[in-house]
């Protein structure tokens, strides 16, 4: 896969991991961005035309000032599908991006082909509060996103030395630039009244959840599934929230048998 930039009509520049050929498939990533390796979209690849763009304020891409609330990053989304030429992709989002998903085939369900939404922000539930991210060092991160917490790590810095003060400068200043990005949508808590829009919903959904999730625990899969009629519910064992890094296999396992 390779990156490229494109600039849509609101200002925003963003880069684009593309690659593969197919029915379009355009991927949306969570609050932590992708990372340095992102072995589901390679596989993806091998089946579709896979398109991930990164939002403003992660890695290269720029604009953040532009984009203030849920209607900008949704609006931002479609932006991004015109200026890549695409009609009907399928979408495909992650934690945040799977909010962000769900919001754009709201606003415009008959240009969605098909919704896949691999454990959702986006819902509150009272009796399950999720954990503040905004509040947690590194370490403490990798423990509610991943099964498991040291191999989790290990992702998220890339393997990076972090006792290297450069390297923990460099991974410090890139995660509170994506954070204070993220935080625009999910903080304090990441309750925009989606479950007022899901009705306009009609694209076929499938929902995607790691059995170990201890960010957005499963107990929010079944209330988005009540929220989405005849929505697919597929749990997926030995992953966290992170389930498309803890198993990418199984990851696209799924979404080829949705997505066809």
């Amino acid at each position: 896969m390779k990156w490229r930039t494109v600039e849509t009509k609101k200002g925003t520049r963003c880069r684009v991991l593309e690659g593969g050929s197919g029915a379009p498939v355009v991927f949306l990533h969570g609050a932590g961005g992708l990372l340095r390796d992102n072995p589901f979209l390679d596989r993806l690849a091998q089946r579709y035309h896979v398109l991930a763009p990164e939002w403003p304020g992660y890695g290269e891409s720029t604009g953040e000032e532009l984009l203030e609330d849920m209607l900008d990053f949704t609006l931002h989304g479609w932006d991004l599908v015109d200026a890549l030429g695409l009609r009907q992709p399928h979408l495909v989002g992650h934690s945040m991006g799977g909010m962000i998903a769900a919001e754009m085939a709201c606003l415009a369900p008959r240009e969605v082909g098909r919704l896949a939404l691999a454990s959702p922000a986006g819902l509150w539930l009272d009796e399950h509060p999720i954990p503040d991210i905004f509040a947690m060092l590194p370490g403490q991160i990798a423990q509610v996103l991943f099964s498991d917490p040291a191999a989790g790590a290990a992702l998220l810095t890339g393997g990076a030395d972090l006792s290297n003060m450069d390297a923990l400068k460099e991974f410090y200043l890139g995660s509170q630039r994506r954070l204070a990005m993220a935080g625009k949508i999910l903080f304090p808590i990441p309750n925009r009244r989606l479950s007022k829009r899901l009705y306009r919903l009609t694209a076929e959904t499938l929902l995607l959840w790691g059995a170990a999730d201890r960010l957005i625990v499963p107990a929010y899969a079944a209330r988005w599934q009540a929220l989405i009629p005849g929505a697919r519910l597929e749990t997926i064992a030995g992953a966290g929230h992170m389930l498309p890094w803890e198993q990418p296999e199984a990851f696209v396992r799924a979404l080829a048998g949705f997505l066809g």
